[in-house]
């Protein structure tokens, strides 16, 4: 008994560090991440310069997940109600519309078209592909043993990592003050906690037993 009591209470400490990054990373998309443009700035195509185009728009979406993380997290502490089949529908489409949109953004990397040195065209690509597939790969293999509120964190996780290190290379030498690209030295910080959390509940799929994640908890 002690000890199931001071599992739950890790996991809630751990659970409230998570809905704390979940806010950071919601507060990052109005941050300046790079020249004074923010995350929501690329999405309306209000770059400097007027370069706006697809491409900032498609590689500032994926930081809006952060919204659905905060909800997620927000329902494990304060109820740990089961998500509805169409709640889990849509948090896996939002997952799956910014993997897709990851996967655009890569395109100018692969054909050698975006003005990147070789080593950070050959991360970029490492770590928005190579997350999202080896995620999307252990999600098939044993998602029917996560809980499903947690299956659909790991999903929108797993979407925020792979775009969230692709711009944090991308971007690891622009110029100018800590103000000016204060959403990137956030990011830097908060994409470690988000693949612990993430690492934790892939390691805990491969030990829990099937049995235990009919209740549909998150925890």
């Amino acid at each position: 008994m002690t000890s199931t009591s001071d599992h739950g209470r890790t996991r809630r400490l751990l659970n409230v560090v998570s809905l704390v990054v979940a806010l950071v990373a919601g507060a990052v998309v109005f941050l300046p991440f790079a020249v004074d443009t923010s995350p929501l700035d690329a999405v309306i195509l209000r770059v400097p310069g007027d370069q706006g185009n697809w491409w900032h728009a498609l590689i500032g979406a994926p930081f809006f997940l952060a919204f659905p993380m905060i909800w997620l997290w927000s329902r494990t502490l304060f109820g740990d109600r089961p998500l509805t089949s169409r709640g889990r529908w849509l948090v896996l489409m939002a997952s799956a519309l910014s993997a897709c949109g990851t996967v655009a953004v890569e395109v100018p990397f692969l054909l050698h078209l975006a003005g990147t040195s070789e080593w950070q065209r050959s991360l970029a690509i490492g770590a928005g592909l190579g997350i999202g597939v080896i995620c999307v790969a252990l999600l098939l293999l044993r998602g029917r043993r996560i809980p499903p509120t947690r299956a659909c964190l790991a999903s929108l996780t797993a979407a925020y990592l792979a775009n969230a290190s692709l711009c944090l290379i991308v971007y690891s030498d622009a110029g100018g003050s800590v103000g000016s690209r204060s959403g990137w030295l956030l990011t830097l910080v908060i994409v470690w906690p988000m693949a612990a959390e993430l690492i934790g509940t892939f390691v805990g799929a491969f030990s829990a037993p099937l049995a235990s994640v009919h209740g549909g908890s998150a925890n």
